[in-house]
């Protein structure tokens, strides 16, 4: 059945995917964005410019109708401002809100974290909020595999105790799953938290490692490798995140009727609250991941070795067993065809932006 979905985070990574992917099955979209720069601006305008959102028409609140979809509109817009987006909700009767913005990225919650409050905790709050007010029939949102923290019982299941996060980053994902529980208990909105592990592929983020080892691997310059190396990660194909996401979204989330007050499972509830994991289960070594890239740009990195930063774990490794009892599904995309993938797109689009950017300053110079 069609639905109407409130995508927040439109211009980022997994935003611009999942949209794509709503309105190829015929939901309608309304996304959101604030255009932040904590990263590159031209990269999420770009995203936006390939859904159809034309740039010279972004203004803040004001609402831009997609020229390649017509069920797709996106409004610039903070979602610290509680009227607005409490306006949107109550014109649009959305029945899905799916909130994927926030303030991203473990090592910058380190020196900036007064911006995660207000964009992961003020703005969590209103969405929460304007789901409680407009009877939203199911709220679905982007937790992290970093709320495990000082965890080291692999594979990272969401049965797990995560009491100890080792970032501001983790400590406010860990609470927006807390925050969605309290609402669902109290006002009984179905809400599911979905944990993302290490998301990577096209269009992907600028700060992450493997799109930093490309850019810095294609230019001959070195690249930081922590932990000497050792460290593993559950690298995860973007077309497998939003595949996880939309099946959870389109199976509101139910109490469980045998939940035990006593020894507490802490994904589920009496109330209808739902956490999983959405990983690959499949942990890849930072070197041969690197080694991976280096295969796929043809050309050998230049490795500096340093040691552990804060905030960081040493490995992440999804239990996915939830996601595939539930909904029979379970991401298996290689990472040998997702860096390929990546790598396409990473040649291909800035080979074009670099065209581009080139032709804008020979004009400038001519004119």
């Amino acid at each position: 059945m069609r639905m109407k979905v409130l995508v927040t985070g439109t211009a980022g990574f997994v935003g611009f995917h999942l949209a794509e992917k709503l309105l190829s099955r015929g939901d309608e979209v309304v996304g959101v964005d604030n255009i932040n720069d904590y990263y590159d601006i031209r990269l999420k305008l770009d995203r936006l410019a390939e859904s159809g959102i034309p740039e010279d028409l972004i203004d803040w609140n004001k609402e831009v109708t997609s020229y390649k979809h017509s069920r797709y509109r996106f409004i610039k817009m903070n979602l610290e401002d509680k009227s607005a987006l409490m306006s949107l909700c109550q014109k649009e009767k959305f029945d899905v809100i799916m909130h994927l913005a926030a303030q991203a990225g473990v090592r910058y919650s380190i020196t900036n974290p007064d911006a995660y409050a207000q964009s992961n905790l003020i703005s969590f709050l209103n969405i929460l909020e304007a789901g409680r007010h407009n009877k939203i029939k199911h709220l679905v949102y982007a937790s992290s595999s970093s709320v495990y923290g000082l965890n080291e019982t692999m594979p990272f299941a969401v049965k797990h105790n995560v009491d100890h996060p080792v970032s501001l980053y983790a400590a406010s994902k860990k609470a927006n799953e807390l925050m969605a529980h309290t609402y669902s208990h109290l006002y009984r909105i179905p809400t599911s938290g979905l944990r993302f592990f290490t998301v990577y592929g096209p269009w992907g983020r600028p700060d992450m490692a493997y799109f930093l080892f490309a850019e810095a691997i294609s230019n001959k310059k070195p690249i930081s490798v922590f932990n000497h190396g050792k460290m593993k990660r559950d690298f995860t194909y973007i077309d497998d995140i939003v595949n996880g996401i939309v099946n959870v979204m389109d199976k509101p989330a139910e109490p469980c009727a045998g939940w035990n007050s006593k020894n507490p499972d802490p994904s589920r509830s009496t109330a209808p609250y739902c956490i999983y994991n959405i990983g690959n289960n499949t942990p890849v070594s930072l070197m041969s991941f690197i080694h991976e890239i280096e295969k796929c740009l043809g050309q050998k990195a230049i490795l500096e070795m340093k040691d552990m930063q804060p905030g960081d774990v040493t490995a992440t490794w999804a239990n996915v067993d939830d996601l595939i009892n539930n909904f029979n599904y379970r991401p298996n995309t290689t990472i040998q065809f997702g860096l390929r993938s990546f790598i396409d797109w990473y040649k291909s689009y800035y080979s074009m932006r670099g065209m581009m950017e080139t032709g804008m300053e020979q004009h400038r110079y001519s004119a």
